[in-house]
């Protein structure tokens, strides 16, 4: 048989690798008793990626009538996360790093966009669905007027007033299917999802003691027995760091890298596949840092964790993490490698956080150039040419415009020669 012949598939050969895929389908729905009909896509499955974040839009809306203001906290973002890998979101205060994480774990209701987890959609929002008829009518009593006026047109009122139907029956169904998915979400499946917050003081009750608060979860999904759940908190207690004496103390008692130990702990014994890490480093002492994050570098290794680490310090997660990604005023503006953007940072922006890190030697900190990033001297996006996230090299992404494209793929071609 040659070559060719061996990638010929034959009818019988379809059926049954389809067969085996609702086999598999069908076994995925009753391990995280999944609604069959909540959108999925099982081609990222296939592709090993455990989170994937798609053109993520998070508004904040204040006031009433005219005074209602919005706030784009998070402005159209994508990122995927494979398994095993941990991801760092890096950024100045308010660019929006902790949002995304709140928004990925279902804190918030999400504006627009969609989030898949395991190829299933856990979150998404309907803003852009509802913008597009609403723009699609508005562009059509344009044409309507226009026609009307005896102005030439491309398309008859017949023809406008269909295509205005066709769209609004489209994007009601998506409406529809957007509102069953977050309202059918597998809480078996949210579940692998948890989150170490900023605060280690604000995130603790102080009514609560801390057997109490590691075992909060674990009662809420159901597992009341009082003698195994005291045994895996005394686990979880050991293997982050404190004892079983600890358990029957309060929050109060305990010192903040303590008290960011508890937090971990509180997290890892839902038995998470993706922990959500919110700057869980920048409360605390520069030795209690690295305690910390050797921590979690070990618990990483141990139980096979997925990470999103969101901090300020880049020099703390180029250690820490295999991707960054570096966000400004809601937006993605470099994503990369970690060795990569370190090497080769591209957008002005990173470079200006690159430039903010200070030197351990004396001699070099003396002669180190502060880089002050302002986006109205370093851009120039008039004229038609509109930025967005464009990849110079493969994985390497910056967010530029067409010009700006063309500048770093040579200052990229340079470094390397």
């Amino acid at each position: 048989m040659s070559e060719q012949d061996k990638h010929i598939q034959t009818p019988e050969a379809d059926a049954a690798q389809a067969g085996v895929m609702r086999l598999d389908q069908q076994a995925f729905n009753a391990r995280y008793r999944l609604n069959p009909k909540v959108k999925q896509k099982p081609g990222l499955r296939e592709e090993n990626v455990l989170l994937s974040v798609r053109h993520l839009k998070q508004y904040f809306f204040m006031g009433k009538g005219a005074n209602r203001q919005k706030l784009k906290a998070v402005s159209d973002i994508s990122f995927d996360l494979k398994e095993g890998e941990c991801l760092g979101i890096v950024g100045e205060s308010g660019c929006g790093k902790t949002t995304t994480g709140r928004s990925i774990i279902r804190l918030y209701d999400i504006t627009s966009g969609a989030i898949y987890y395991r190829g299933v959609r856990i979150s998404a929002g309907d803003r852009w669905n509802r913008k597009e008829i609403k723009w699609t009518r508005i562009r059509a009593q344009e044409k309507l007027k226009a026609l009307q006026e005896g102005k030439p047109c491309d398309e008859t009122a017949e023809q406008i007033e269909t295509r205005v139907r066709q769209v609004a029956e489209t994007q009601r169904a998506k409406i529809k299917q957007i509102k069953f998915d977050n309202a059918n979400v597998s809480r078996k499946l949210l579940n692998e999802i948890q989150m170490i917050f900023q605060d280690p003081v604000g995130s603790l009750d102080p009514r609560m003691t801390v057997e109490d608060i590691i075992q909060e979860g674990l009662r809420i999904q159901g597992f009341h027995n009082r003698q195994e759940n005291h045994r895996k908190v005394v686990e979880m207690l050991q293997k982050v760091g404190l004892v079983e004496e600890h358990a029957s103390r309060y929050p109060h008692e305990f010192s903040g890298g303590q008290k960011q130990r508890i937090g971990i702990a509180r997290a890892l014994i839902m038995n998470p596949k993706l922990l959500i890490c919110d700057e869980p480093i920048s409360a605390l002492d520069v030795s209690i840092r690295a305690q910390i994050i050797n921590l979690l570098n070990d618990l990483k290794r141990e139980l096979n964790l997925s990470i999103i680490f969101i901090a300020h310090d880049l020099s703390v997660v180029k250690y820490f993490c295999d991707v960054i990604v570096v966000m400004y005023f809601g937006k993605v503006v470099e994503k990369a490698p970690s060795d990569e953007l370190f090497a080769h940072p591209m957008h002005p922006y990173t470079r200006s956080l690159l430039s903010a890190i200070p030197k351990p030697n004396p001699r070099t900190e003396r002669l180190r150039k502060r880089i002050t990033y302002n986006p109205a001297e370093a851009h120039d996006y008039g004229h038609g040419d509109e930025p967005a996230l464009r990849e110079v090299t493969p994985g390497h992404f910056v967010y530029c415009n067409e010009a700006e494209f063309a500048r770093y793929a040579e200052e990229l071609r340079g470094a390397e020669a």
